[in-house]
């Protein structure tokens, strides 16, 4: 058996699973319920991977007087109760469960999540989809500073043993592919998230995926599992 050589970090929303239509509702809800214009759909589109804080700073960067606070708990209130009631079904992007199970797989790659997600949203995400025990880290916007810092991947490199340079962020924000580089990772996007593909370059990614089959041979890896 050979040893992990290779931490592949994974986004969540944008990346694995398909949450725009919860988020844009739930960030629009929040803003109409402080009698407040809500911003646009790409406008909310375009931070997702910031924390929620961040997020709504930058929403309302040109309007210092909105109740920023207020309106991130509101959207984490009505985002949270959108899911236990079941009005979003988030569903995983095709071949994402594929490439974890393959990639999971392995004996010489680890998996992580770094989400701008809380960690209530991360165990949600692990439970629904009986993802427990399958990630070596689950990085939250409660455990660290918000993307683009590069503390996310310190600590999951720490946590599996490996250095930053043995680590590769797969995102589909500018802001995981900055994170990446900060680190001194490597940075794979995505091409069906929230930024587009030049935004994504721009930040520092090595090459934007069409889809999740091309993920083996960006990383460099064999068709086996028990490759060496």
């Amino acid at each position: 058996m050979s040893a992990p050589r290779l931490l592949v970090f994974f986004d969540v929303d944008g990346t694995l699973i398909d949450s725009q239509h919860a988020i844009v509702s739930a960030m629009r809800e929040a803003y109409l319920g402080h009698d407040l214009e809500p911003p646009d759909r790409e406008a909310i589109l375009s931070v997702v991977g910031l924390s929620v804080a961040e997020a709504v700073a930058e929403l309302s960067r040109e309007a210092p007087g909105h109740p920023r606070k207020a309106i991130g708990e509101a959207f984490k209130t009505i985002f949270r109760n959108s899911l236990t009631h079941g009005a979003d079904h988030s569903p995983l992007y095709p071949g994402a469960a594929e490439v974890i199970d393959r990639l999971g797989a392995r004996d010489d790659v680890l998996l992580a999540l770094a989400t701008g997600n809380s960690r209530r949203g991360v165990e949600r995400f692990l439970d629904r989809f009986s993802y427990e025990g399958r990630f070596v880290s689950t990085q939250s916007a409660d455990d660290a500073p918000s993307k683009p810092h590069p503390a996310m991947i310190f600590q999951a490199c720490l946590e599996a043993g490996l250095k930053p340079e043995e680590a590769v962020m797969v995102g589909d924000t500018s802001f995981d592919m900055a994170m990446a580089r900060a680190a001194g990772a490597r940075a794979i996007g995505v091409s069906w998230g929230y930024h587009p593909a030049d935004r994504l370059l721009a930040a520092g990614a090595e090459l934007v995926l069409g889809s999740f089959e091309e993920l083996d041979a960006a990383l460099g890896l064999s068709d086996t599992a028990d490759a060496i």
